[in-house]
């Protein structure tokens, strides 16, 4: 395992050990999987294992101190069918009709619990930028927070929501990259005053 600098205590979190991982692909990708595509990238990274957290509120209660920018992913979809996938930090107050206005799209909903399971192979409550390994189609637009960016490192869980990982925002758009995709970079602060 990879490990990212950075001081911080955490409550009930614990560093999750070096394993054996598997270098097949299969969709969806497990964590073991994840890892073992970071690690093949060179990309560093630390992962926390903790109790299964669901909302932003429970994710915050539990982290205690760990370092870093802390996001949400909201998987989307739009009227016309588009699918989206914004990442931000937890804190972002996101209205979803000026995002939709502000990106040029159709009015968006949330994606159904089925649907994010069959694009992006992750269950609600696990949705994560590492999903996008699971969208080799590209079915999937992927926004990311200008502001988020800024923070380093980034924590999202990694597949699973029973864990955390922390990445460099370098790295993320890498593995983003990697897995072909071009993310649009939003200034949410600008588009929070926009008429």
């Amino acid at each position: 395992m990879h490990i990212i600098g950075g001081e911080g205590g955490c409550k009930l979190l614990r560093v999750v050990g070096a394993r054996s991982h598997r270098l097949a692909m299969a969709t969806p990708l497990s964590p073991d999987q994840l890892f073992a595509r970071l690690d093949t990238l060179g990309i560093a990274y630390r992962t926390y294992e903790h109790a299964a957290v669901f909302t932003v509120a429970q994710a915050a209660a539990l982290r205690g101190e760990l370092p870093g920018g802390h996001c949400k992913s909201l998987f989307l979809k739009d009227r016309k069918g588009g699918l989206w996938l914004v990442v931000a930090l937890e804190k972002r107050r996101i209205d979803l009709k000026r995002l939709a206005d502000g990106l040029g799209a159709p009015r968006f909903s949330f994606g159904s619990p089925d649907l994010l399971y069959e694009v992006l192979g992750v269950r609600p409550g696990s949705v994560t930028p590492f999903a996008l390994a699971n969208d080799p189609d590209g079915r999937v637009a992927v926004v990311l927070d200008q502001g988020m960016l800024t923070c380093n490192p980034l924590n999202y869980h990694p597949l699973r929501n029973t864990l955390t990982t922390a990445i460099a925002p370098a790295d993320l758009m890498r593995f983003i990259a990697v897995c072909g995709h071009r993310p649009r970079i939003v200034d949410f602060d600008a588009l929070a005053v926009a008429p």
